[in-house]
């Protein structure tokens, strides 16, 4: 260490040797990215030689493989969250019913 350096300049130096990257080969990635690539432009001309019915069918078969997949509720169920949905609505109905007439109530005896 020269006597005209600083810690920052020492600790620069400490982390540019802890992180050299030049003895790494990169003829490895290279060859990796190729392939890669080769295989993405093959997978894209496959596609493109599809017609338009061949892409239909795909996208039906998808779907149809996805909605076995799906949980179905069952009748009971379905009862019971329906009674729920309607009695929550029937409450807040009536809540803001009630509100709104006090409120009517409260402006007619300052009216």
């Amino acid at each position: 260490m020269e006597l005209g350096e600083n810690m920052a300049e020492v600790r620069k130096k400490i982390v540019d040797d802890k992180y050299n990257t030049s003895s790494i080969k990169k003829k490895s990635k290279v060859k990796k990215t190729n392939t890669k690539t080769k295989s993405i432009k093959k997978e894209e001309k496959v596609e493109e030689k599809k017609n338009i019915f061949d892409k239909f069918r795909i996208f039906c078969n998808g779907v149809k493989s996805e909605f076995k997949k799906v949980h179905w509720t069952s009748k009971k169920d379905m009862i019971k969250y329906s009674i729920a949905c309607i009695v929550f609505i029937v409450f807040c109905s009536l809540f803001f019913y009630l509100i709104d007439i006090l409120f009517a109530f409260v402006q007619s005896l300052f009216s």
